[in-house]
């Protein structure tokens, strides 16, 4: 691996680990990324590719909202598409409004706007009937999961960030991040391997509860009315991110699908959908977690996200191009930050949100470490207060 010394080691190329390799190359240092695969096969490139900005609270929603900037400009920069979609909400039910009500009340109206059942049909091809309303976010972005995080790697690779693939990481300590080519030197180490911090911290991993979530999904070809406009989301959507969640309303919705489709709910259902640049749609997802996520995929869990999609489009013309298992940390807490040695971090987002914040989540670590007093780390402590 040669006797190069670095300002920053990162362990693990997700797109924490990325944000990390962004941050520290703005700061003019010097970065080495070490990951076991060839590329990157993870989380990063098996989700929705939805920057939820608008759902999130709390720390969540500082991180988010650097990271929106982030992506702003990354993307012009490295040239990987993305769309200022927003995100559209399809209220089925007199409750799932009440929930997007009480939230636009919460955020004082400001980027929620509620729509009419006609103006969610006009934006997104739901069956008829389907809909008695709805929301449109404004400020949600998407990209394409499949395209971000390698375009970024690559970006990276080409302005001087050094990436050591098929390098397993055997240790890490203050100075140095041991692997099975050698040793890397570096001023300071972040550790951003997503689930598989028992891996190198099982202390830190067992403390924090970390635990893995296992996710199914699937890309299909609909034939729809006409294109998403935006990624959608549903009521099971209100009941999983934070700011829906924490509505008063919010309970009774979980109470009434939890009565209705307590299979659906055995699933832990995010029902919600993205359509790439071409034309296909994501589809998803269930959860379920366990120390290991076993390998074997229930069919039932794909029919399941198969006739919630037929019943919302209104098509049974739904034809399945591929299958996937995601595989993210999750724990009690959104997020990890961990120091088992100075200049030491051990780092992830654990709830699925690592798109919509890890880059803002990684310019708060790059600046503890160098101690920079950047405006990016004044921005998150503005969002916070």
């Amino acid at each position: 691996m040669g006797t190069k010394h670095y300002d920053l080691a990162i362990v693990g190329s997700g797109i924490v680990g990325l944000g990390h390799a962004v941050a520290a190359l703005r700061r003019g240092l010097s970065v080495a990324v070490v990951d076991r695969a060839s590329t990157i096969r993870g989380a990063s490139v098996r989700n929705f590719g939805h920057l939820c900005l608008t759902g999130q609270e709390g720390e969540a929603r500082a991180y988010a909202e650097l990271a929106r900037e982030l992506w702003l400009t990354l993307a012009p920069e490295v040239g990987f598409w993305l769309r200022e979609s927003g995100t559209v909400v399809v209220a089925q039910a007199d409750d799932e409004l009440a929930v997007l009500a009480e939230f636009r009340e919460r955020r004082g109206g400001h980027n929620v706007r509620m729509l009419t059942a006609d103006e969610v049909r006009e934006r997104v091809p739901v069956g008829p009937g389907v809909a008695i309303g709805g929301a449109f976010l404004p400020h949600d972005l998407q990209v394409d999961p499949r395209e971000a995080s390698l375009a970024i790697a690559r970006w990276l690779d080409a302005h001087g960030v050094d990436f050591f693939w098929q390098t397993a990481v055997v240790g890490v300590e203050t100075g140095a991040v041991h692997t099975t080519r050698g040793r890397v030197s570096a001023d300071a180490v972040v550790v951003a391997v997503n689930a598989d911090v028992d891996q190198l911290f099982p202390g830190i991993a067992e403390a924090a509860g970390i635990r893995r979530c296992g996710l199914d999904m699937m890309l299909v070809d609909a034939d729809l009315d006409h294109p998403l406009s935006a990624p959608l989301f549903t009521g099971w959507s209100l009941i999983r991110y934070s700011g829906f969640a924490r509505t008063p309303s919010a309970a009774g919705l979980r109470d009434r699908l939890a009565e209705e489709h307590p299979e659906l709910l055995a699933l832990d259902l995010n029902q919600m959908y993205t359509q790439r640049p071409d034309g296909s749609l994501i589809v998803g997802d269930t959860h379920y977690r366990g120390d290991d996520v076993p390998p074997f995929q229930r069919e039932a869990a794909f029919d399941a996200l198969l006739d919630q999609a037929r019943l919302l489009f209104g098509t049974d013309r739904i034809r399945v191009r591929e299958r996937w298992q995601g595989v993210y940390a999750s724990a009690p807490d959104e997020f990890l930050l961990a120091s088992p040695a100075p200049q030491v971090r051990v780092v992830s987002v654990t709830t699925g949100i690592g798109m919509t914040t890890g880059l803002g989540f990684a310019e708060r670590v790059v600046d503890d470490l160098f101690s920079s007093s950047s405006s990016a780390l004044a921005t998150v402590g503005a969002a916070r207060d």
